[in-house]
C-alpha cells in the first residue's frame, strides 16, 4: 500500500511539473508572438507615414507653385472688370478649398491617424489640387 500511494504520489507530481513547464513555454511563445505583432506593426505604420508625409510634402509643392501662378496673374485680373475679378475670386476659392484638405492631410499625420484615413485625405487632397489647377487653366 505504501509503494502504491509513493508511487501515484511521484507521478502525480511529476505530471503537474510537466503542466507547468508546458505552460510557462505556452507563456512565453505568446508573449513572444504578441510582442513580434506590435513591433511588426509599428514598422509597418512607420513606413506608411513616411511615405504620406513624402506625398504631403509633395502636395505642399504643388499648392506653393499654384499660389504663386494665381498671384502672378492677380494684378491682371484685377485692373480688368468686375466680371475678371470676380471670375478669379472663384478660382481662387478653390485654390483656398486646397490648401484646407492640405492641411486636413498635415493633422491627421500629426495626430498618427490610421494609414487608411491619411491616404483617403490625401486623395481628396489631390483631387481639390487639380480642380484648383484646373480653376487656373480657366482664367
Amino acid at each position: 500500500m505504501r509503494k502504491s500511494r509513493l508511487s501515484l504520489f511521484k507521478s502525480t507530481s511529476m505530471m503537474i511539473s510537466v503542466v507547468g513547464i508546458i505552460m510557462i513555454i505556452l507563456t512565453v511563445i505568446v508573449v513572444a508572438y504578441v510582442g513580434y505583432s506590435i513591433v511588426s506593426s509599428d514598422i509597418t505604420n512607420d513606413i506608411s507615414s513616411g511615405t504620406q508625409y513624402d506625398e504631403l510634402a509633395e502636395l505642399k509643392a504643388q499648392y506653393d507653385n499654384l499660389s504663386v501662378k494665381f498671384d502672378n496673374v492677380k494684378s491682371t485680373y484685377y485692373s480688368s472688370g468686375p466680371d475678371e475679378v470676380k471670375k478669379y475670386n472663384d478660382a481662387k476659392i478653390e485654390l483656398s478649398r486646397a490648401k484646407s484638405a492640405i492641411e486636413n492631410v498635415q493633422s491627421a499625420l500629426d495626430a498618427g491617424k490610421p494609414s487608411n484615413d491619411a491616404d483617403s485625405r490625401i486623395a481628396f487632397a489631390k483631387e481639390k489640387l487639380e480642380v484648383a489647377n484646373n480653376a487656373y487653366n480657366n482664367l
